[in-house]
């Protein structure tokens, strides 16, 4: 188990290469249940399904495990299939001394996580993530929830894990793209809380995030010591992560830093019909705020430009796609939740590591004057 903010996280997260093999043993301690139900999706369960259940099967459990498997894919994150995986678990008998087990991405872990927050008016939920995004931040701080035509995420619940158990192994599977677009928040947590901590990620995960040789379907390399490279780097933003959620559980304040690059990136998402990943949306959406942030008079010049070295380092796109009108982008931006009063609020930083206080609101509200100028940036072709 990694020490998570000093242990002031009210659930354990376990942190090993081989971890996902004690998921019974984890499961047994920290959410005894009569029944498992493991949420997944069909990207991550040829992969790993069988190990978790082969684990669950020394979880002590009356019944065998259910498996629910949902399509990959942000667009499955819906109040459809929310209603879809209730409904199975209902059909299946399931009753309050059930837990669900989230073995998947952020998409999944979002799911089931609400799923669990609102079945039979909550259940427990075990977070096992199995990408890089999912480890360093989607599987931390019990927010779960779905999207609607309106925004991402704007239906969910605040609903904390018993336990989250992270093995780096598995993302040896991760098609490169996909470990690419998890370094965006990586990146996050170095702009939010820790400089170093950015420079460390510049140095050490390109190395990582490079293709096979044979090119086609490209997934980790083996560059020496990548599943070191990258349980560190999960163990540190985990922790970055953890102490801001201590601190502010139900994002009342300090908690919105987390937020940095997601009002933009958001917007982007959604106007991209979510063809653009999670994580890629949220690389365009730092460096856009970054800029924001500095023409704003918040940020001290040169923070944009180091923000944007690191992404592009990474392999990581800094500039709207140009088939992503700014206007659209703009208007996606007034039905994010952060919005206060009519007006849409931004976590900015005034410098690499440190983040904009604004009086203990830890968010700033931008005028669209901002927002059009760093849009209007030359666009990604």
């Amino acid at each position: 188990m990694i020490d998570a903010a000093d242990g002031r996280l009210p659930y354990p997260v376990w942190l090993a290469t081989g971890a996902l093999d004690r998921l019974g043993a984890v499961a047994h301690e920290a959410a005894p249940a009569h029944r498992y139900a493991v949420v997944t999706d069909a990207g991550v369960a040829p992969h790993h399904l069988p190990r978790a259940l082969a684990a669950l099967a020394g979880a002590g459990a009356a019944a065998d495990p259910l498996v629910v498997e949902i399509p990959a894919g942000e667009q499955h994150k819906t109040r459809a299939w929310w209603a879809a995986v209730t409904d199975r678990l209902l059909d299946a008998g399931c009753g309050r001394d059930t837990t669900i087990v989230a073995l998947g991405g952020g998409v999944v872990g979002d799911l089931a996580g609400f799923v669990a927050a609102t079945f039979l008016r909550g259940v427990p939920v075990l977070q096992v993530p199995t990408t890089l995004l999912a480890m360093v931040d989607a599987s931390v701080g019990g927010k779960t929830g779905v999207d609607t035509p309106a925004g991402k995420n704007l239906v969910g619940a605040f609903h904390p894990p018993r336990a989250v158990l992270i093995d780096p192994a598995v993302l040896a599977t991760l098609p490169l793209a996909e470990l690419r677009a998890g370094a965006a928040e990586v990146v996050k947590h170095g702009v939010i809380a820790d400089a170093d901590y950015l420079g460390a990620v510049e140095l050490l995960l390109p190395g990582v995030l490079v293709p096979d040789r044979e090119g086609g379907d490209a997934r980790a390399a083996p560059a020496p010591g990548p599943a070191d490279i990258l349980g560190r780097v999960v163990a540190r933003s985990v922790a970055i992560k953890a102490a801001v959620v201590a601190a502010d559980e139900r994002e009342g304040g300090m908690r919105r830093i987390l937020n940095f690059g997601h009002t933009i990136g958001h917007a982007v998402e959604q106007v991209s019909g979510y063809a653009l990943r999670h994580g890629e949306a949220v690389a365009i959406g730092m460096a856009l705020e970054a800029r924001a942030a500095e023409l704003a008079g918040v940020a001290r010049p040169g923070v944009a430009a180091r923000v944007e070295q690191v992404l592009r380092a990474l392999g990581l796109p800094v500039r709207r796609p140009v088939e992503l009108a700014a206007e659209s982008v703009l208007a996606a931006t007034r039905g994010d939740k952060k919005a206060r009063g009519g007006q849409v609020e931004y976590a900015l930083p005034t410098d690499v590591g440190e983040m904009a206080a604004a009086g203990g609101r830890w968010s700033v509200p931008l005028d669209d004057a901002v927002v059009r100028a760093v849009l209007a940036l030359p666009a990604a072709g």
